[in-house]
């Protein structure tokens, strides 16, 4: 398979994994990845187990022209394109993910109650609610990405991570819904939840750069 071919497989695994996981219900959220200046992305309102290799859909990143594909892109292709313009990201996964929107309808900022917080460039921020699809959307996400964030919620909607791969982009979702489960889990019992410093966060980032395999 080519690079495009490739990618979009990837894609179509990740969303299938993502409703799999219990992130998306239905047609909710989508995914999409970066082939060179092309963003190949879900297409809207089509159940993921009805994708297959002759529907990929995509579009050029600086343009937005879809230049793949029958089926219409999905509606936050707005939201992508504008990510993938403003950041090094190569991978992007949007979910609806029940405890991160959860989450997102009470705070500015998710309390740090875990030093996976540091994998996800510090605090995460809640983007302010706009409507989906719309440009509005997407310049209220890249606010809460600033400063090299790789994943933020967004007010009663969901939540978006970025990632170099799908892989990596997945699992920042994963570990965001983990941490936004964690802290409703811990706020439900009435109590203060202790929170990590801004010096143990930072402690825990530079311990990263050595984790895993290499």
């Amino acid at each position: 398979m080519d690079d495009e071919q490739r990618t979009w497989a990837e894609v179509v695994a990740t969303a299938r994994r993502s409703v799999a996981d219990g992130l998306v219900v239905g047609t909710s959220g989508n995914v999409s990845a970066r082939v060179g200046d092309l963003v190949l992305v879900t297409p809207t309102g089509v159940p993921y187990d009805r994708l297959g290799p002759g529907d990929a859909v995509a579009v050029e990143l600086a343009t937005g022209r879809q230049v793949r594909g029958t089926l219409r892109p999905t509606s936050e292709l707005p939201l992508h394109l504008a990510v993938y313009r403003a950041t090094t990201a190569r991978a992007i996964v949007h979910t609806h993910a029940p405890h991160a929107t959860a989450a997102s309808t009470l705070v500015a900022e998710l309390p740090a109650v875990h030093y996976m917080t540091a994998a996800l460039g510090g605090p995460v921020r809640t983007a302010d609610y706009a409507l989906y699809g719309t440009q509005e959307l997407a310049d209220a996400v890249l606010r809460a990405l600033r400063e090299h964030r790789t994943g933020c919620l967004m007010r009663n909607h969901g939540m978006l991570t970025h990632g170099d791969t799908l892989d990596a982009a997945y699992d920042r979702t994963a570990q965001l819904e983990w941490m936004c489960r964690v802290w409703l889990l811990a706020r439900a019992t009435g109590e203060q939840p202790a929170l990590l410093s801004p010096a143990q966060l930072a402690e825990a980032a530079a311990k990263f750069a050595g984790y895993g395999q290499g």
